[in-house]
């Protein structure tokens, strides 16, 4: 038995809805700025426009990939279905949405392996 906080999945769902939410709005924003063609070049050179925003870019790259690398092999540890999911929503939504979403989901598993 793998203990858990009973309420913990709903923060997660939460937070999956806000990091779908809240990016998407920016990027609407760029597009309504920018042009419709969501210009991906002008994006990354803008998100390392000056210091400030290369430190979040960098911390962001960093931290993603260490995370991203955990969420593989937990859902593996976990004997997790629809990691394809995650993994393609981390690239067409957004990290903030699919991080929380695959906590979701693990909270969801592990009550699964505690029914037995």
């Amino acid at each position: 038995m793998i203990n858990q906080i009973k309420w913990l999945k709903w923060v997660y769902l939460v937070l999956a809805i806000l990091g779908a939410v809240l990016p998407t709005l920016a990027n609407i924003e760029f597009a309504k700025t920018y042009g419709p063609s969501f210009d991906i070049q002008l994006f990354i050179d803008l998100a390392n426009n000056n210091p400030a925003s290369q430190s979040l870019s960098r911390d962001l790259f960093i931290g993603s990939s260490a995370v991203f690398v955990w969420i593989i092999s937990e859902s593996y540890r976990l004997k997790m279905r629809h990691l394809w999911v995650v993994i393609l929503t981390t690239f067409i939504i957004a990290f903030a949405f699919s991080a929380p979403l695959f906590l979701y989901l693990r909270e969801l598993r592990i009550e699964e392996i505690n029914r037995g």
